[in-house]
């Protein structure tokens, strides 16, 4: 059997699992399928924040709803410009989590950004649409600008993103987006436009959107600090090796007052805790562990012990599939290709749309 028919054989299993227990499509009041749109910036593999607070939901999501998976490239270089590459080659390797966790192209159209240039073109449109002050005001954005220090070096690519969310999402019409509670500001200033567009155009060409946030919010790193951020260096990578994720767990930050076994011990920002409410599915006995931990006698090797167990049988599978898919990364790339071409012709029925409503469809 071929790489390619391994593949295939392999999605054939996960779908026929996950369609055991799949719900039935959600369908919007027009009649039509409820549209979701989520998607990473392709600047690193993903990592276990990444797994919490979005792929594990996209795998439920493609059975209940039509999904758009961008790979939003084109959005990664406003701060990247000075390492495409950095980009360029990212894109494969989140794709290949992708699939690790179970994402099937079947069910999930999976499409890169910069291969749709009428997203773009949708981008120009929706700016004529949106003041500077407005985009400055932004509460997600001043708190990305402060955070990578730009001060008012801010590249024009970046200040305008809302308007490019707005076209990402609009583009495929979708009513359902997933985001953090920090990114609710993006998807109001969707809204805003989507609402401005449809009174010039005198008619619903584009679909409002809500937010989804997931039950579990952000997790932090192993270093305890707020964001599990690659660039942090604080993350525990889907695809990482059995002696990665021992080294990485031996760093988790616990209580800094359980000094002593017999200390009792915290479980506020005790991020082996936090990390074990998220993946332990044996929660009858997290239970107990916690009681004993906080009343004493329980050591952090002890609970240290429990999460790499956990997180070890978690990641193996993950882990394998990842390194079966990395074999034929040119069958990887061609369901990228087809995904996007898929979702390309969506975009362009959008734009002849949006150009029609603003007049400019000529011929």
């Amino acid at each position: 059997m071929s790489q390619q028919d391994q593949h295939a054989a392999d999605q054939a299993t996960q779908s026929d699992q996950a369609d055991a227990s799949a719900t039935t499509r959600t369908i919007e009041p027009s009649g039509r399928p409820a549209v979701i749109l989520t998607g990473d910036r392709p600047t690193g593999p993903l990592h276990l924040g990444h797994y919490v607070g979005s792929l594990r939901n996209r795998v439920e999501y493609q059975h209940q709803y039509q999904q758009y998976i961008m790979l939003a490239d084109s959005q990664a270089l406003t701060d990247n410009m000075e390492d495409t590459n950095k980009v360029h080659r990212n894109v494969v390797e989140v794709a290949l989590d992708y699939l690790a966790v179970g994402i099937d192209p079947a069910k999930s159209t999976i499409l890169i950004q910069s291969q749709i240039p009428e997203l773009a073109e949708l981008t120009f449109y929706y700016l004529n649409m949106v003041t500077v002050a407005r985009l400055e005001r932004n509460p997600t954005v001043k708190a990305e600008i402060v955070l990578r220090g730009f001060e008012r070096d801010i590249p024009a690519g970046f200040l305008t993103y809302p308007a490019s969310q707005a076209a990402d999402i609009s583009a495929f019409k979708a009513s359902i987006v997933p985001v953090g509670e920090d990114q609710i500001p993006m998807i109001e200033q969707t809204n805003e436009i989507v609402r401005r567009f449809n009174r010039l155009a005198n008619r619903d060409v584009l679909v409002e959107c809500k937010a989804l946030v997931p039950e579990i919010g952000r997790l932090p790193g192993i270093d305890g600090k707020a964001k599990m951020s690659k660039s942090l260096g604080n993350t525990i990578n889907l695809g990482a090796s059995a002696d990665e994720i021992t080294a990485a767990v031996k760093k988790v930050y616990t209580d800094p007052l359980h000094l002593r076994v017999a200390d009792p011990g915290h479980l506020e920002g005790n991020v082996a805790f936090i990390y074990l409410d998220a993946f332990d599915t044996d929660k009858a006995a997290l239970e107990e562990m916690k009681a004993h931990y906080t009343r004493g006698g329980l050591g952090d090797s002890i609970v240290k012990k429990r999460l790499e167990a956990v997180l070890q049988e978690m990641l193996a599978p993950v882990r394998a599939r990842r390194e079966e898919y990395a074999k034929d990364k040119g069958y990887v790339m061609q369901l990228l290709k087809e995904g996007t071409m898929r979702a390309r012709e969506v975009a362009a029925q959008t734009a002849d749309e949006v150009k029609a409503a603003l007049g400019l469809r000529y011929f």
